[in-house]
């Protein structure tokens, strides 16, 4: 298991982003946290195999068609062991 830390800028506040992000995150079997932060700027924290974890990331470059994403860092962060996704408000 790895666990990386996302951090998207954009249009990506007020357009369901964070919901969409645990959809897709339950389809992909991605354990974590996703939350809006004071910037504007949406942070996950995404827990899971390494091929899960590539394409919950690719996916996060594009985002819910409602979003406009503009820039992705990814840091890599020790995993937990985080069993669940859940949206943080």
């Amino acid at each position: 298991m790895i666990r990386r830390r996302v951090t998207v800028s954009g249009q990506v506040q007020g357009v369901g982003f964070r919901y969409y992000t645990a959809e897709q995150a339950r389809d992909l079997g991605v354990h974590g946290t996703v939350r809006n932060l004071a910037n504007g700027n949406v942070e996950a924290e995404i827990e899971g195999l390494p091929a899960a974890i590539d394409a919950m990331v690719a996916w996060l470059h594009a985002g819910p068609r409602s979003a406009v994403v503009d820039n992705v860092t990814v840091v890599d962060v020790p995993a937990t062991g985080e069993k669940t996704f859940r949206v943080a408000h």
